[in-house]
């Protein structure tokens, strides 16, 4: 390998290390279905604990208003001395037991309060500010290191004018405990859950991906050369990539065909002109200077022919070229206009009408249209824009003596001219309908009914 080659291998390894990374594609999947399944995991763990976390208080609390209800205020009754007693004592042998964490205690306003055995030596705090009708449940930490949730009601009993307050707690370290072990629970069950979400999630976006990697190893078989074609079959939504691609090739391959084609074609239109030039030359031809002149502009000749041709293919690449046709029309009357003063050249037509033809191109056609009009008619040129369904069509009309139908094919040969009397190459008229249909488009001559001379049509592809 010369130096020349390694330092453009360089360059492109360079240039390759250089160019900013966006990041995969299969992270930034994984990435945005990681928060997406983690904030809907926070949001449905947060309110499903709030659910049933306000589940196991509200039948905490039930249990204890049941309690204060049935087995208290409704067994409570007056006795001979004015004091608190009850027909039945409580089914629940925790309140016998001393410090046993389920109590009750039953005050009236000057009486010593009527407690449970389970409370021993304590009493609970009595709060005289308000007076619940209903049950009134809250929570309370006057017991030092037991918790308790407190149920209430005044209540005022048959035979007595005192006011009672019936209160039943109990230890909240139950409801602490069930909690916890819930919330234990729920955290390492959406933990697995998540790890299961975000796993299935990778793998669907591996999986889902892996056609991509398949049209990645098929365009490296293609550059190595052991495939010409994309023929895997792929997914629905990837079969238009693998087409697109195989398009693309193919449309790459007909332009280095008709490159190779056109090269052929120049290569062998140089070749005879060059023939006779060196056959002259050797003979010592008495005319040696006529024929190189006469051969030259052949030559000439083929050369732009060519170079019009190979800069309209090239050019066509391009699918965003746009050109408004008024404008060329318009830069070609001016420049006739200098050309040719005794030609009036009138514009008619659509000013916004635009055509898929890059400005150049467009500018080479109507030129040489206008041209052969000026030069060949007898002093006036008509030019029409006309807007079709799906394309734009520019009518140049002239003023001349026409020319028969079964001779206007003949004018699209390269070098035809029915008039020698005037000075051209005789491909003005070649040029414009290899560059037209190039781009979609096509030229057509016809017989003017308004000026009774040439009608030329060029039809191109609507932008």
């Amino acid at each position: 390998m010369n130096d020349a080659a390694k330092a453009a291998d360089t360059d492109s390894v360079t240039s390759m290390r250089k160019r900013p990374r966006i990041g995969s594609l299969t992270r930034r999947m994984i990435v945005v279905a990681a928060l997406w399944i983690s904030i809907l995991l926070l949001t449905g763990g947060f309110a499903l604990d709030r659910v049933l976390t306000s589940s196991i208080v509200r039948n905490f609390d039930d249990q204890l208003t049941y309690v204060l209800k049935n087995a208290l205020v409704s067994a409570a009754e007056i006795g001979p001395d004015g004091e608190v007693r009850f027909s039945r004592q409580p089914a629940d042998q925790r309140f016998l037991r001393p410090y046993s964490g389920v109590y009750f205690q039953v005050s009236g306003t000057g009486i010593e309060p009527f407690v449970s055995r389970s409370l021993w030596d304590r009493r609970l705090r009595v709060n005289a500010t308000h007076f619940d009708l209903e049950p009134h449940i809250y929570d309370s930490n006057e017991f030092a290191g037991e918790p308790l949730r407190v149920a209430e009601q005044d209540v005022i009993l048959p035979g007595s004018d005192v006011r009672w307050r019936f209160q039943v707690a109990q230890s909240r370290e139950m409801i602490i405990s069930q909690i916890h072990d819930l919330r234990q629970t729920l955290f390492w069950s959406f933990a697995a859950l998540g790890a299961g979400l975000l796993l299935l999630a990778a793998l669907q976006t591996v999986y889902g991906l892996w056609p991509l990697r398949r049209v990645q190893r098929e365009v490296a078989a293609i550059r190595s050369g052991t495939k010409r074609r994309i023929s895997d079959t792929f997914p629905t939504e990837i079969e238009p990539l693998a087409d697109e691609i195989n398009q693309l090739l193919a449309h790459s391959e007909a332009q280095a065909e008709e490159a190779r084609r056109h090269a052929g074609n120049l290569a062998h239109a140089l070749k005879t002109p060059l023939t006779v030039i060196n056959n002259a030359a050797t003979a010592h031809s008495a005319d040696l200077d006529q024929t190189v002149i006469r051969e030259a502009a052949l030559m000439r000749r083929q050369v732009d022919h060519h170079l019009a041709r190979a800069r309209a293919i090239g050019r066509r690449a391009s699918v965003q070229a746009r050109a408004r046709v008024w404008d060329s029309v318009c830069a070609v009357q001016r420049a006739v206009d200098r050309l040719y003063e005794d030609v009036t050249v009138d514009v008619v037509g659509d000013k916004s009408a635009q055509v898929r033809v890059e400005r150049q191109d467009l500018d080479e056609m109507i030129g040489n249209l206008v041209e052969n009009a000026a030069k060949y008619g007898g002093g006036r040129v008509f030019i029409t824009v006309e807007r079709q369904p799906e394309t734009v069509d520019v009518v140049v009309e002239d003023d001349g003596k026409g020319i028969p139908e079964k001779e206007r094919e003949a004018l699209f040969a390269r070098g035809a001219r029915l008039d020698t009397d005037k000075p051209g190459t005789g491909l003005g008229l070649a040029i414009v309908r290899d560059v037209a249909e190039i781009y979609g488009g096509r030229v057509m001559l016809e017989e003017s009914e308004d000026l009774g001379g040439l009608l030329a049509r060029l039809s191109l592809p609507a932008g």
